[in-house]
């Protein structure tokens, strides 16, 4: 009944001239999403049998990718609009199918006659020898997801196995949700004259962040303390979340859930893993509430790089012609502006861009919802919405869809949308995961190239898409470009005169990162480290009493007593075990830009072999051959910690040009 009713529902949206959010009909309303779920699951249902009694061979695959395809289109769109919709109503329908959609996933990766269908074509190695080295990847990369899931468990196993799969979405979500509220206390407990600095809730002060660029040191103090203090239930459910994931990961065959995360990755095992992290430590002395304000301190006192000098040349119609330009430089790609139908996009400024290359033509959609609005989450991310294909049922291509957010201001009566220095690095940060889905063209879905980007979905429809300590790459690389006059020159003017932005602010803007660099690397090993051990061995102290051991051992900042950080570390949930994965990407494209890109940022050819040998792939490579393909060299743990290090070199031309304007 509640199905026909949807269906009513939706069709009165329908023919009430909406298109409905991307282009599909059935989400003009919020009672479409059922409608949809309900559509992909029953297509889902007849892939199933299809894929169960087809015989051996490319086909198979072909199939499994499209039961892929069915579920991430729905999946993948909800995971956006339950986070980013200004309607609660719609976020709430998001979520609902989230779930659906998560349970159903859990039970097919647990499939057994679907597994029988793969487990057939892979052990006939005459057939395998036919397989082109795509589809034998994806087929092998399914199979992966099986085995993780307990496939090959007797039936009580397996069932027990799906039961912790089920349990650990719930834990999931718990977590993400409370490491994100605030936390309150008495307004008697703070200073009257600080109550203006937070947000105030009757009797009580409520405070959401660590107002880490307060000049006020006791500030600062206030809310680290309030924010990171211990919440019973949530520490809790962390314990109990890491807990599962152990329990599941030995139940399926795993010396650890760290084993279980990182095969597949570069760091392949947890000792590897490790082994970067040791020796890129590095030592320092501070407090801890202070690192972030200080450090901001000094690279404004010793470089003069206030934002307010910078903004005026950084107008954000200034930066995304400059993003264009060098696009077309480097890929032969154009951003071409389109006009959303009616109810096609979630907010009137969102924008959509499409991207179109000069001889194959369109490469598909980015929506950019770039502008601040109440109750947005204030991170920068990328979503993926629709992964590319071939499809074999279509003889089309089919195009990748993507979701860019930031957090802007407004432009105002009297200037434009103004952008700082970090607000222009994270555009291009995130447009680099947006040009890695738009130029990656693999056969299947399943390797497509990108995942969400800082929102990790709880949801995994039949795996993910690229190794996660690979998926940083072309963003973090983008951050190299963002700084290179020699990219910045061709579009940073003030938006008033037209003047360009000097090269010694440029210079001084690189150098300024690299003050307390050692530290805000160190800080990275710390959390990563901690990651590493939450999911090594079973727990035998609290996680508290675990933090407190690595931030002596791993960071030079003290623990401060009564707080639990861990409760704030929601990267947890996406990156369990592979938040090392910023810190291996960034030693990648710090060496892909040094020997490829750092004598011409802008040369066709360079561009060219980075889509080939890199971009194009998505995760139908391994990721170390494809770094391996691009540096012509297959690199050590120890240039992985050489290429970090040596990003806090000091560049001496900087004072010299300094000196001489």
């Amino acid at each position: 009944t509640s199905y026909v009713h949807s269906i009513c529902i939706t069709l009165v949206c329908v023919t009430s001239g909406l298109q409905g959010l991307f282009g599909v009909p059935e989400l003009s309303c919020p009672a479409g999403f059922q409608v949809a779920s309900k559509k992909s699951l029953k297509n889902t249902e007849l892939l199933v049998e299809k894929v169960c009694n087809c015989p051996p061979g490319t086909e198979t695959v072909e199939s499994f990718d499209q039961l892929s395809d069915g579920l991430c289109k729905v999946a993948d769109l909800a995971d956006f609009v339950k986070v980013a919709h200004p309607d609660p109503v719609f976020r709430e329908a998001a979520e609902k199918t989230c779930i659906e959609i998560g349970t159903v996933v859990e039970q097919l990766n647990t499939n057994v006659e679907l597994c029988k269908s793969l487990k057939r074509l892979l052990d006939n190695p005459d057939i395998v020898a036919q397989l082109d080295s795509d589809t034998r990847r994806v087929a092998e990369l399914f199979m992966f997801d099986f085995e993780i899931s307990g496939i090959h468990l007797d039936d009580n196993l397996r069932k027990e196995a799906v039961a912790l799969h089920v349990k650990l979405l719930d834990l999931n979500n718990e977590f993400l949700v409370g490491s994100h509220m605030p936390n309150r206390i008495a307004s008697s407990a703070i200073p009257a004259h600080l109550h203006l600095q937070f947000e105030n809730e009757g009797s009580f002060i409520q405070i959401g962040g660590l107002h880490a660029e307060s000049p006020d040191s006791l500030v600062r103090e206030i809310a680290y303390r309030i924010y990171l203090y211990p919440n019973a239930e949530l520490m809790e459910c962390l314990e109990e979340l890491l807990k599962c994931r152990y329990k599941l990961a030995k139940l399926v065959g795993y010396e650890s859930y760290g084993h279980r995360a990182l095969k597949g990755t570069m760091a392949e095992t947890p000792g590897k893993c490790f082994s970067l992290l040791q020796h890129s430590y590095y030592n320092c002395e501070l407090m801890p509430w202070d690192h972030p304000y200080l450090s901001g301190v000094l690279r404004a006192e010793r470089y003069n790089i206030e934002p307010s000098l910078y903004s005026p040349y950084l107008s954000l119609g200034a930066c995304m012609e400059g993003l264009n330009n060098l696009f077309f430089q480097l890929y032969g790609v154009s951003l071409m502006s389109e006009h959303p139908s009616p109810g096609e996009v979630w907010s009137e400024d969102v924008r959509k861009l499409a991207v179109v290359h000069e001889t194959e033509g369109l490469l598909g959609y980015i929506y950019c919802d770039f502008f601040h609005r109440p109750d947005k989450p204030h991170q920068d991310c990328h979503f993926t919405i629709r992964g590319g294909r071939w499809c074999q049922e279509t003889g089309q291509y089919q195009l990748p869809v993507v979701v860019l957010m930031l957090s802007l201001p407004h432009p105002t009566k009297s200037a434009p949308t103004l952008l700082t220095p970090g607000m222009m690095e994270n555009l291009f940060h995130e447009m680099g995961h947006a040009m890695h889905s738009m130029l990656g063209r693999t056969r299947y879905q399943h390797v497509t190239g990108e995942t969400e980007d800082t929102f990790q979905s709880v949801v995994s429809p039949l795996g993910t898409r690229c190794a996660t300590d690979f998926a940083e790459v072309p963003s973090i690389l983008m951050e190299y470009f963002a700084t290179d006059f020699r990219v910045i020159s061709q579009f940073a003017r003030h938006y008033e005169t037209g003047q360009p932005l000097p090269e010694s602010m440029v210079a001084r803007l690189c150098e300024s990162k690299k003050v307390c660099g050692a530290a805000d690397t160190q800080l990275q090993i710390f959390y990563a480290a901690l990651d590493q051990l939450y999911h090594d061995k079973p727990l035998d102290r609290s996680t508290t009493e675990i933090l407190k051991e690595t931030q002596q051992k791993f960071y030079g900042l003290p623990y401060t007593p009564n707080t639990a950080w861990q409760l704030r570390f929601s990267h947890l949930i996406g990156y369990g075990a592979k938040y090392y994965s910023y810190l291996m990407s960034r030693a990648v494209a710090s060496m892909v830009w040094k020997q490829c890109f750092v004598q011409d940022p802008l040369n066709r050819d360079m561009g060219e072999r980075y889509r080939r040998e890199m971009l194009a792939h998505g995760g139908a490579k391994e990721p170390m051959l494809m770094v391996e393909g691009m540096l012509k060299r297959r690199p050590t743990i120890e240039d992985f910690v050489d290429a970090l290090v040596s990003e806090l070199n000091p560049n001496f031309e900087t004072f010299i040009m300094d000196s001489e304007s």
